[in-house]
């Protein structure tokens, strides 16, 4: 075999393993951006901002949080998917806002509360039986007085939130709406989330998702 013969050679497998590297990422790219697809059109995420940072406002944020919760998880009691529950919200944003500023209201504070619905990014976030991953979710957004403070993160549909309150499991809070698949996903009963969230993260990282 001559110079040129094996330089042809060694050219052509690196040509396949660049084909097959592009292949396998865009493998990955279109599993990781439709699991985040499917996941967010499923969900109403929640989005609480507190006043400020201090310790007294990061405690308000939290009883506001639970009012807010309170109020929509009636609106929702017959709600089957998130664009029914974004329904079922949106002519009572001014009403989910009142609720907020009576439980901040009843600690002497009298700061402005307003709830909006909007498209947000959202990080992943890790929580008590659950974990989500990082991507664009809509969402009710919760802004206590100036909105400087640190964030609240979670969702209210379907109502994994309130899952620990009373003490409902994921899967039974999230029956119906998420699939099978998509509850071990987030659950981690498959295996391997942690990895195929950072896949997620990674896919939105090189396409400018977030």
């Amino acid at each position: 075999m001559n110079t040129s013969t094996f330089s042809m050679q060694k050219l052509r497998l690196w040509e396949a393993a660049l084909f097959l590297a592009f292949g396998l990422t865009l493998t990955v790219g279109v599993w990781a951006s439709a699991s985040e697809s499917a996941l967010a059109d499923q969900i109403l995420r929640l989005h609480v901002v507190a006043n400020s940072d201090s310790d007294s406002d990061q405690a308000r944020k939290l009883l506001v949080r639970d009012a807010v919760l309170a109020e929509a998880s009636r609106l929702l009691e017959s709600v089957g998917d998130r664009k029914g529950a974004e329904a079922a919200l949106s002519p009572h944003l001014e009403e989910l806002a009142q609720a907020g500023a009576e439980a901040l209201a009843r600690t002497g504070h009298m700061e402005p509360v307003t709830v909006t619905l909007a498209d947000q990014w959202f990080p992943t976030k890790e929580y008590d039986g659950f974990s989500l991953p990082a991507g664009q979710y809509r969402a009710l957004k919760v802004t206590i007085g100036e909105g400087r403070g640190r964030n609240w993160w979670c969702v209210v549909f379907p109502p994994l939130c309130l899952a620990s309150v009373s003490e409902e499991s994921v899967e039974t809070a999230a029956g119906g709406v998420l699939s099978e698949d998509q509850i071990a996903l987030i659950t981690g009963q498959d295996g391997g989330y942690v990895l195929k969230f950072r896949l997620i993260e990674w896919w939105q990282e090189l396409t400018g998702g977030n």
